[in-house]
């Protein structure tokens, strides 16, 4: 893994030392927020599972550890106001703290919408398993594809890798609209029908704001890397 950006230090004395200590504080920031990504990944997937498995217990699960992320947005966002603070970074080192503060509300959302796909799987207990569930699955898959590109960009500053995560998420966008559009017309018959049909579009939309929030953390890793904002995609003006 590529190493966090590091504070330029000069000679020797209080000033190298105050150097490593900030080093220290940019490389426990960049390793607070995987562990948060790789709770959240852990949120996503075991939301789904609890779908695919009926398993209430499991869905109860991902409900309760939404308070550990939580905490996670808290406690970053606390340590990346204290870097601001005491070291007054410059440069890359402020880009990056920038970057984090940015990436860990991301996170926090997608944590959120893990839960809202846990809930669902209470409400669609109550109706008989759906034909449409391994397509719901493969847009899983695709949505923690995209999340584990952008961390993984993140961890290697890795522009290339993110402009991957960027262009796969207009597939995802396209999986999300089909499966709404084919489960709300199989559903249509009756009341039941129409119930389950909404729940599982309800999941459908979470998945692809997952995969909205996935794009957003790819495209701060490319401002970070390259110093060109990404997010809107305005054309290059000439001269």
């Amino acid at each position: 893994m590529a190493p966090p950006p590091t504070a330029n230090g000069g000679g020797g004395g209080a000033k190298a030392h105050t150097s490593r200590e900030f080093d220290r504080e940019l490389r426990t920031l960049r390793e607070r927020l995987l562990a948060m990504g790789g709770r959240a990944e852990r949120q996503i997937t075991r939301a789904v599972e609890s779908l695919s498995t009926r398993d209430d217990a499991i869905a109860a699960q991902v409900i309760a550890e939404d308070a550990r992320i939580d905490q996670d947005e808290v406690e970053i966002d606390e340590l990346a106001f204290l870097i601001l603070a005491r070291r007054q970074p410059v440069a890359s080192d402020l880009r990056f703290v920038m970057l984090a503060m940015k990436i860990v509300t991301d996170l926090e959302r997608i944590g959120d919408l893990a839960v809202n796909i846990a809930k669902r799987e209470r409400e669609l207990l109550r109706y008989a398993p759906s034909t449409a569930q391994p397509r719901l699955e493969a847009l899983a898959e695709k949505v923690l594809a995209a999340l584990r590109g952008a961390l993984d960009a993140f961890v290697n500053a890795d522009a290339e890798r993110a402009e991957k995560v960027i262009a796969g998420d207009k597939e995802i966008d396209a999986l999300n609209t089909h499966f709404i559009a084919d489960v709300l017309s199989a559903g249509a018959d009756n009341v039941a029908g129409v119930a389950r049909s909404l729940a599982l579009s309800s999941v459908s939309r979470y998945l692809e704001r997952i995969g909205d929030h996935a794009t957003n953390i790819a495209e701060m890793v490319i401002y970070f890397v390259r110093g060109r904002d990404v997010r809107h995609h305005l054309p290059t003006r000439r001269p």
